[in-house]
């Protein structure tokens, strides 16, 4: 069997791991090597060199490679390129939020099988699920190289659909949760699938306190179908009945993202049927503007976006413009393709220290 990886595990299933490691121990382990970053278990009080040693003998502290960073002349957003152990290419963005601190949008696999055809991730094809330290190691690379703000934000959102790699999805989401590891609050983790319903299904069930997200494009089936595939093995009716079944179970509105494309769902049709299917039920709909670097899919016009949102309005639905940054880096939604280029070569300072 493989070693597992240090920095995916939350204090409960390092505990696990190593049978007779007392869970204060374990806790302080993953407080060292996630919370702190740390790469070694010197000086953790408490913990026999024995012990230790046995930790580091039975677990794996690999690292990402950087291959790439650039910083968007447009805007403070940062595209990492990685390189996983195996010689595979992802990307992680640093995200920018009003308030000064950072989010991050991580990728869960490396390329993606679903086609969704205006998606660049879509159009590489799937080469594997990450596992879930590759996942951390992106967040911890970010808060590691921007210390002047705190992270307080990931989204699963990246390369990859997060609920085709489920486990290990859940896993990374309760390691950064964890007050040993990062400490992202639960409020603060997004995951976003495009439609997976028995895995909506399977969420729902066990509870996860983390934002789920539905990235719809259009709320016709057959209309969405010439654009995410997906919609063949559930269509719009029944993504809309599993995400009314989770803002049920959990009490909150259900979470719509919409890609705007220009002459394809920005119809005042889409808004009322949005409004049709999901009637009765707290809704609030992401609006992003759709980049494609092939141009066969259009930014939406000022007047058309305009014209949808007051349909939006008009039909009752919640709704927030999101600002899709770092075009010149193609570190936009939909975007992230294991590209090098464009914007500036990002040089990160030192982490900052800690005062004495």
């Amino acid at each position: 069997m493989p070693s597992i990886h240090l920095r995916g595990q939350t204090p409960e299933t390092l505990a696990r791991a190593f049978p007779g490691l007392d869970l204060t121990l374990a806790r302080r382990v993953v407080r060292r090597l996630v919370g702190e970053d740390g790469s070694d278990l010197e000086g953790v009080r408490g913990l026999a060199r024995a012990r230790a040693a046995e930790i580091l003998d039975g677990g794996r502290l690999a690292r990402l490679g950087i291959v790439d960073r650039r910083r968007s002349a447009l805007d403070p957003f940062v595209k990492y390129l990685f390189r996983t152990p195996d010689g595979l290419l992802l990307e992680t963005v640093r995200i920018p939020l009003e308030k000064p601190r950072w989010s991050v949008c991580v990728s869960s696999q490396v390329g993606c099988g679903l086609g969704c055809r205006f998606c660049e991730t879509g159009r590489m094809g799937f080469r594997r699920n990450l596992e879930t330290w590759e996942m951390v190691e992106q967040v911890l690379t970010v808060r590691r190289e921007s210390p002047e703000r705190p992270l307080t934000g990931v989204v699963f959102q990246g390369q990859g659909e997060p609920l085709q790699n489920y486990d290990n999805v859940i896993q990374a989401a309760r390691v950064l949760r964890d007050p040993c590891g990062p400490r992202i609050g639960a409020d603060r983790i997004t995951l976003s699938t495009v439609g997976l319903v028995p895995q909506i299904r399977r969420y729902t069930d066990e509870g996860h306190p983390y934002r789920l997200v539905l990235s719809l494009t259009s709320a016709f089936s057959e209309k969405r179908e010439t654009l995410v595939p997906l919609t063949a093995r559930h269509d719009v009716s029944e993504l809309a009945a599993a995400m009314r079944r989770h803002a049920a179970a959990r009490g909150g509105p259900v979470h719509v993202a919409w890609v705007l494309i220009a002459g394809f769902n920005t119809g005042a049709d889409e808004a009322r049927e949005l409004a049709r299917l999901f009637r009765g039920v707290a809704l609030r709909v992401s609006v992003i503007d759709v980049n494609d670097p092939t141009e066969v899919y259009a930014r939406a016009t000022d007047d058309e976006r305009t014209r949808f949102l007051s349909a939006l309005s008009d039909s009752g639905i919640s709704f927030v413009r999101r600002y899709s940054g770092g075009a010149d880096i193609h570190a936009a939604c939909g975007m992230l393709a294991s590209r090098i280029g464009g914007g500036e070569i990002h040089s990160p300072g030192p982490p900052a220290m800690e005062a004495p």
